[in-house]
């Protein structure tokens, strides 16, 4: 089938998180298969954990989910999903995840989906922009092909794009034919997973606490591929490439512990769906 005329599967979801007395109240509405599963308050009715589903598992050519996010004053919303995301061979058109995220001034949004993950043959573009008036904790974790099952990126493109509006920019093709950029000591160097783990807040950090963070997340990844700087006075940022998901997905958690509890005073909570 040509490309043009590849079948679409669109879906949406809409999150809408509210500050109502002590408690974060989350509404949902959605369109097609992508929907809440969930909320829970693992730490509190203060601090909603959203579980957001994708039944059909994946995304083939042609399938989009459209995510928005709004986080309103107060509030403190936790975004995560159960399972991976994964992009699947396309026979010529594309597949689209767009997320697109609003914190209002003195609301908290944490990010944190599960891996993603983009197969051999695959044709994607994966977005998180985010307009930030709050505060925010945010992470990526993106790994090219299935080494373990031996079926590596050998074909394939991907276009990340990770954005806090009029603050940072991350974008960047990854196209398994640019075997400078997959291979080469200047880009991956031959590694299949890349991590980005975000902090950001309106405000520039406090100067000694930003240093502290940036000393005690570099003990953290001693012995590992990454780097941490900060940006901008107000935007810290981790980034990890490894052979595999798991280090580097353990690394990127104990980070984000780490920053969670240094900077809003709160303990290092990994979502209960990630246990089950």
């Amino acid at each position: 089938m040509p490309a043009e005329a590849a079948p679409r599967w669109p879906a949406s979801l809409h999150l809408s998180a509210q500050r109502q007395g002590e408690r974060t109240v989350v509404h949902a509405q959605h369109e097609g298969p992508l929907r809440l599963l969930k909320t829970l308050y693992p730490e509190g009715t203060g601090i909603a954990h959203a579980v957001i589903v994708h039944p059909p598992g994946g995304l083939v050519g042609g399938d989009r989910l459209d995510i928005k996010v709004d986080v309103e004053p107060g509030a403190h919303l936790l975004a995560t999903t159960p399972a991976a995301t994964r992009f699947y061979r396309s026979s010529g058109a594309w597949a689209e995840q767009q997320v697109q995220a609003r914190v209002a001034a003195g609301a908290r949004l944490e990010w944190l989906p599960q891996e993603t993950l983009a197969y051999r043959h695959c044709k994607a573009r994966n977005s998180l922009r985010v307009s930030l008036q709050g505060e925010l904790l945010a992470s990526e974790l993106l790994g090219l092909g299935l080494p373990a099952a031996d079926e590596p990126f050998s074909e394939g493109e991907l276009l990340q794009h990770l954005e806090i509006e009029g603050l940072w920019i991350d974008r960047g093709w990854l196209r398994a034919q640019d075997r400078a950029l997959l291979d080469s000591p200047c880009g991956l160097g031959g590694r299949r997973v890349l991590g980005t783990l975000v902090a950001a807040n309106t405000q520039a950090f406090e100067a000694s606490l930003a240093a502290d963070l940036l000393e005690a997340t570099r003990a953290l990844c001693t012995g590992t591929f990454s780097s941490t700087t900060l940006l901008h006075g107000r935007l810290l940022l981790l980034r990890v490439l490894a052979d595999d998901i798991e280090p580097a997905s353990a690394l990127l958690q104990r980070a984000r512990g780490l920053w969670r509890q240094q900077l809003w005073g709160l303990p290092p909570h990994e979502p209960r769906v990630w246990r089950t």
